[in-house]
């Protein structure tokens, strides 16, 4: 039984906590932890979680009822504590993002060698059967090498949605829209095309006055023979969100509808329904995900401590996707071309360095504590 304390309690702890309830014989919750405690009892009480209540996390590292830390705080905590609960000798589970900084993940990464526990990252769309099946397909070849991967992270948040505490401010939320929701889908971009050699990008706050920080970006990724693109945006009205590649044999992505096309004589395209056919057999012969998103990680993450094997999203992925958002911040602050790895050396390496040189849109002027439990909302299915 793996027993679990849950950092942070805010609207994510939504997806967490039912997705730990969901395997009763093989975990459970045995303490809530967060800065305003009623939160937390709120949480508990929501969800019937009868747990320990804590201000602080440094509160639950030396319980023997505690197994694993899991990390629903802001992400400008999520390496303090993070390090401090593998220290400790806890499991982590860090919601998205990583960490504010590759030098944050770096330290993570070390406390999880050095601690012999395991580190893994919330990634939770690689558990929905759309995505796990276009890997899938990818992976096969038969729609052939990669020409262009088009990455379209489109979200919609009022002004208001900045008017939480620690939203808005570089120091705090570690960016905007391009960390934290676009996130999502330039880790299925590095999942599946790996580390681009170059990125070129800009960004702009178009929307919200009330915030240092972007409301949207647009990046150009360089690997070679091929180039993807990826607008991060919280200011599109239907948050239609999609990754779609454009092979040499045919176009597949997500949502699923592929398209093929073949060459006449003169050079224009006529559509290949054959091997539409045969992309499309293959892609319903793959099994679905057991369990989707948040409930299908935190699944994996049990199964991989209860068999000490590496759970499917590592630290290391989480440190991919924050250096190719961290190269997005570097080149749209800098208006030059970013290569990539980053090294340790580069001042975008660690906060500080960021701090120093990223730009700040606005001022934010307003503080609150709690926008309410209105419902959120957490990106598509990927489904048609």
């Amino acid at each position: 039984m793996l027993r679990v304390a849950v950092v942070g309690t805010g609207n994510i702890s939504r997806a967490h906590i039912p997705a730990w309830l969901a395997f009763p014989d093989r975990a459970r919750i045995t303490a809530m932890v967060d800065i305003y405690p009623d939160k937390a009892v709120d949480k508990s009480r929501e969800f019937g979680v009868d747990c320990g209540i804590f201000d602080d996390h440094l509160k639950v590292l030396d319980r023997d009822d505690v197994d694993l830390v899991d990390i629903c705080a802001p992400p400008f905590c999520h390496a303090e504590i993070a390090i401090n609960s593998l220290r400790a000798g806890k499991h982590v589970v860090v919601e998205k993002p990583m960490a504010a900084s590759l030098r944050e993940c770096d330290d993570m990464l070390e406390a999880a060698r050095d601690s012999g526990k395991t580190l893994a990252c919330i990634a939770q769309n690689r558990f929905r059967s759309p995505i796990a099946r276009l890997k899938a397909v990818l992976d096969s070849g038969m729609a052939g090498p990669v020409r262009h991967a088009l990455i379209d992270s489109l979200w919609w948040r009022g002004h208001c949605y900045y008017d939480l505490w620690w939203r808005g401010l570089w120091s705090k939320e570690g960016g905007g829209c391009t960390l934290n929701h676009a996130v999502h889908h330039i880790d299925m971009l590095g999942w599946m095309m790996g580390l681009p050699k170059s990125v070129t990008a800009v960004m702009a706050n178009t929307a919200h006055d009330n915030a240092e920080i972007e409301d949207l970006s647009v990046a150009v990724f360089e690997y070679p023979g091929a180039l993807a693109t990826a607008t991060s945006s919280v200011v599109h009205h239907g948050e239609e969100q999609s990754v779609q590649f454009q092979c040499e044999k045919a176009r597949i992505g997500a949502p699923w509808q592929p398209y093929a096309s073949i060459s006449q004589p003169n050079g224009f395209p006529v559509r290949d329904e054959g091997l539409e056919a045969e992309l499309d057999a293959f892609y319903q012969s793959l099994p679905a995900v057991t369990h989707e998103a948040h409930v299908g990680e935190i699944e994996d993450v049990v199964s991989a401590i209860e068999r000490d094997r590496p759970p499917a999203i590592t630290g290391e992925d989480g440190r991919r996707t924050i250096e190719m958002i961290t190269a997005i911040y570097k080149s749209a602050s800098l208006r030059e071309t970013t290569a990539l790895p980053i090294s340790r050396d580069d001042p975008f390496y660690t906060v500080e360095g960021m701090l120093a040189r990223v730009p700040r849109f606005y001022e934010k002027t307003v503080s609150r504590v709690s926008l309410g439990d209105a419902a959120i909302t957490v990106g598509g299915d990927y489904k048609k």
